[in-house]
């Protein structure tokens, strides 16, 4: 997608705060970012990493020193096997304007040799925060991968697929009572923007976000519904 077109789509929706997780990959995050400047819409970094056990998360920072360094730990472990763009796909790596700077040769769309576990550590050890993504989908979803949620990882939230609606999770999926429960727009076209998670915060932080999926000091998350 072209930065200046995803700024445009979430404005003329309403977001005021936009997170960019490409699979396993960073290199578009400043480009978007400084797509955004000069408007009120806030960019989080962040990545969306497949570990070991085929499993999907959302690694959200503040900063780009952050996820850079994230970046950095990402490609030790990221096997080093060849795009192949005809099957795979391209994967440019494109300016604010959206022009075409470079295409990434490495395979991004696989698993990084690294465990959910150490991933976390990872991420929290960089001030960031890992939310399982899609957990109820088959395919990469932490319940279908491994059978449970983890109870020694403290995760501060789980994201559902959109068409899945907190309110009725746990009744299909009773594992998932007592876990913050969040809806996202895995946005990979335009229009896929989903905007239903609302989030009562100070600043756009972590931190603050944190807060918001504990219901603590005054911070609040909640989800709207939005027809699939």
């Amino acid at each position: 997608m072209i930065p200046p077109l995803i700024i445009q789509q979430a404005l003329e929706i309403g977001l005021d705060l936009l997170a960019i997780t490409d699979h396993n990959a960073s290199a578009n995050i400043p480009a978007v970012m400084e797509a955004a400047k000069g408007t009120n819409l806030v960019v989080l970094p962040g990545m969306e990493i497949q570990t070991r056990e085929d499993v999907h998360n959302l690694c959200l920072f503040d900063t780009l020193d952050q996820i850079d360094e994230f970046q950095r730990w990402v490609d030790q472990s990221l096997p080093n096997l060849e795009n192949h763009p005809d099957f795979f796909g391209e994967q440019f790596v494109v300016d604010s304007t959206g022009d075409y700077i470079r295409s990434e040769t490495r395979l991004l769309a696989t698993a990084v040799n690294v465990s959910l576990d150490d991933t976390w550590k990872q991420v929290i050890s960089l001030g960031g925060m890992m939310i399982p993504a899609h957990v109820n989908r088959k395919l990469y979803g932490l319940i279908n991968s491994l059978g449970f949620v983890p109870p020694h990882i403290p995760f501060d939230a789980l994201e559902l697929s959109r068409h899945l609606h907190p309110s009725q999770a746990v009744k299909s999926l009773p594992m998932l009572a007592g876990y913050s429960l969040i809806q996202n727009g895995d946005v990979h076209r335009l229009d896929e923007f989903l905007g239903a998670l609302q989030l009562r915060l100070e600043l756009p932080t972590i931190s603050e976000i944190r807060k918001a999926f504990h219901n603590q000091d005054g911070r609040q998350f909640s989800i709207l519904n939005v027809p699939n």
